[in-house]
């Protein structure tokens, strides 16, 4: 017997009243979201999910598939072991370290840690850089009495550019090189070059934002004062539970690089090694948990529930068939697939549309008289750079904005979209234009 759901009761129950009902709760949660004011986009997100489940859009069994455990697994695994390093005292000395390099300069600040952040999140992921940075960036902006958010956004871009550059930096990347069949090294060869001249260009426009709107002018002009912060930063370290932490933390970067070979998700990863740290640390479980972004996490649960609805209705589908209909040969395939990625990465999480037009290239090879090679490496840059457009663009972007609320510094929907727009227009242009020229010549 089929299981009668609301919708059903009241005479709305077919294929296409769901799909179109999935369409209006999306755009609904994501109208509430834009509305901050008005909602705080934790709860809107729940309130979402559940009324997917609740209206029967998808079955409880459907939205617990919706929600991408990985993601979940590798948040929480590596709040855990940050959260033990925060307690052993390690980010107030890298925070004094960057603050004696830096000499307090605004411009060295922003230009030291989007390097480093671009760089870090290549060989990790965009997520585990965000944990381990952000702390560290609101930091030394607040001891010199600097905007943060812009640091914090400018540092969470350069992660989603840096981590478009490898198999395992964003997680796009890892779907189509598992469903795609490509390799750590054609990721580097195809991706990694066009990525680094993009995240030039990048930094450079928002360096030029930041410049222009007076976010990089010092608020403490006197060098002395400047140098006395540096000195008077006193630091209470732990150093036996930092070595643990570190030990576990080295081994955690070790086995994502190994991930592959082992046949285990960074998901598990992460948890599996933070439960190691809780047993070997002996901290107390309740003290770790409440430097978890709980809050973050229940935003993702929420939107991993709705954007299953778009999911299981076809949606995604059906966007990704009418992308693939539109595509007559590799070259202006680049740019339409490599353009539509990015926009509907920015609008949705840019996980469940990569799965879906993963399956469509994967039929397009098979019926196609052209290559569809090079419709992947656009798919990998639309939807990694794409995450840039908007705060819940990317999971980086989400994880940025809870540690930044957490230490006071609320950052707005629009503020966000104002600051990362310019950005992921110009980068997606830069890098499907190389990528276009490159097939084009070579």
């Amino acid at each position: 017997m089929e299981h009668q759901t609301i919708l059903g009761m009241i005479g709305l129950g077919s294929k296409e009243d769901l799909y179109w009902i999935s369409i209006l709760l999306f755009v609904g949660t994501y109208a509430m979201i834009i509305l901050e004011k008005f909602f705080h986009r934790v709860p809107a997100a729940l309130l979402g999910g559940m009324l997917a489940v609740f209206l029967g859009v998808v079955t409880p069994e459907s939205a617990w598939e919706s929600i991408d455990h990985n993601t979940m697994f590798l948040l929480i695994g590596m709040m855990v072991i940050v959260s033990v390093l925060i307690e052993s005292g390690f980010f107030s000395i890298l925070s004094s370290v960057a603050l004696k390099i830096t000499k307090g300069d605004p411009f060295k600040i922003i230009l030291t840690f989007t390097m480093l952040t671009a760089v870090l999140s290549a060989f990790l992921d965009n997520v585990t850089t965000v944990l381990f940075m952000i702390p560290i960036l609101i930091s030394i902006t607040s001891k010199l009495k600097l905007k943060p958010i812009p640091y914090v956004i400018a540092t969470v871009l350069a992660s989603n550019i840096g981590g478009t550059a490898t198999l395992i930096g964003d997680p796009p990347n890892i779907i189509i090189g598992s469903l795609g069949g490509f390799t750590f090294m054609d990721f580097i060869v195809n991706i990694a070059p066009i990525v680094v001249v993009t995240h030039i260009i990048g930094t450079i426009v928002f360096i030029a934002m930041m410049k222009f709107r007076g976010d990089l002018e010092p608020k403490i002009t006197d060098q002395k004062e400047i140098m006395r912060i540096v000195e008077e930063q006193r630091v209470e370290y732990d150093v036996i539970l930092m070595r643990k932490g570190l030990i576990v933390f080295g081994i955690t970067i070790l086995l994502f690089f190994l991930h592959h070979i082992l046949h285990l998700e960074a998901g598990t990863i992460a948890l599996f090694m933070a439960s190691i740290l809780m047993i070997w640390s002996r901290e107390n479980p309740e003290k770790i948990f409440e430097r978890v972004e709980w809050t973050t996490l229940m935003f993702f649960l929420g939107l991993f529930v709705v954007i299953g609805g778009l999911e299981h209705s076809g949606v995604f589908e059906d966007a990704a068939h009418l992308v693939a209909g539109v595509i007559t040969d590799p070259i202006s395939g680049i740019l339409i697939l490599g353009s539509l990625s990015a926009v509907i990465s920015g609008i949705v999480d840019n996980i469940p549309f990569t799965m879906a037009m993963s399956y469509v290239l994967i039929d397009l090879g098979k019926t196609a008289t052209f290559d569809v090679e090079p419709l992947w490496w656009a798919l990998a840059l639309g939807a990694c750079l794409g995450g840039n457009l908007t705060i819940i663009g990317a999971s980086a972007n989400v994880v940025a904005a809870g540690l930044s609320e957490r230490e006071g510094y609320p950052i707005k929907f629009f503020e966000f979209v104002k600051q990362g727009t310019p950005v992921t227009v110009v980068t997606v242009i830069v890098a499907l234009g190389l990528l276009w020229l490159k097939y084009t010549i070579f």
